[in-house]
């Protein structure tokens, strides 16, 4: 069975949010991807009511959890692994990855370390001097506007975590012709062609290699040789049964 991502060793670590609508939203894109732990750093006289109108009564939970630290310190000292978001690139930040790379990087990591995915405040996002506790940055890919609402930013990382958490469907795939009935069909198929003067009887096998051609591109299962069988019997049935009325006919 594969891995998959852990996410109750994920928290989300928001440093000196600004507006207490955006702290209510996270916590509600918290609860959509499954993340239960949300940390708020600095700025302890946000209006616990917006918070709570934004998030909704379903994430209260995670508004009653939510835990305050004063210093990025503090809030970071428990982590093993964190994860730092950025708009800005360049020499002095380090290389930064996607967010699809790094939930397939979390994946592995998420198994036995605690991880933060931390974001800055909405007008000047983290600095330097707090992407040093990071061992990874986070861009995500705009089109011309780089920057994000708070909880957009949140939401596009939480939601590749919980692609990373979630198991890929088992599927049924049923199974293949085997080259015996596909060369049984064929032959069939071609003598069926030829008795409703559909092949040239010049070069009946040149037209049939176009067919098998055409058929080789559907990878066929059994099912569907034994469905195109049926119906080139049934054509057969068909002609035999129109000739025989038609010999009763001449007779009678």
């Amino acid at each position: 069975m594969a891995m998959k991502a852990n996410l109750d060793k994920v928290t989300i670590v928001l440093k000196g949010p600004k507006f207490p609508g955006n702290v209510g939203s996270v916590a509600r894109c918290a609860k959509n991807t499954g993340i239960s732990q949300l940390i708020v750093v600095g700025n302890r006289d946000l209006d616990d009511e917006a918070v709570r109108q934004m998030a909704t009564h379903v994430s209260k939970d995670i508004v009653n959890g939510i835990r305050h630290f004063d210093t990025l310190d503090e809030a970071l000292a428990g982590f093993t692994w964190i994860v730092g978001t950025t708009a800005r690139q360049g020499s002095g930040r380090g290389p930064v990855v996607s967010p699809r790379r790094m939930a397939e990087t979390l994946v592995e990591l998420s198994q036995e370390n605690e991880i933060a995915l931390l974001f800055g405040p909405e007008d000047t996002g983290l600095t330097n001097d707090d992407l040093r506790f990071c061992q990874t940055l986070v861009t995500i890919p705009t089109v011309g506007f780089k920057s994000l609402n708070l909880s957009h930013a949140v939401m596009i990382l939480c939601y590749e975590l919980l692609v990373a958490r979630m198991e890929k469907p088992e599927t049924f795939t049923p199974k293949l012709a085997s080259s015996r009935e596909l060369e049984g069909m064929y032959g069939q198929l071609k003598a069926t062609l030829q008795a409703i003067g559909f092949l040239n009887p010049e070069n009946p096998d040149y037209w049939m290699m176009h067919i098998r051609r055409l058929l080789a591109r559907t990878t066929l299962h059994a099912r569907e040789v034994k469905i195109i069988r049926g119906i080139c019997r049934q054509i057969e049935w068909y002609g035999d049964h129109k000739e025989r009325k038609q010999e009763v006919t001449k007779n009678s």
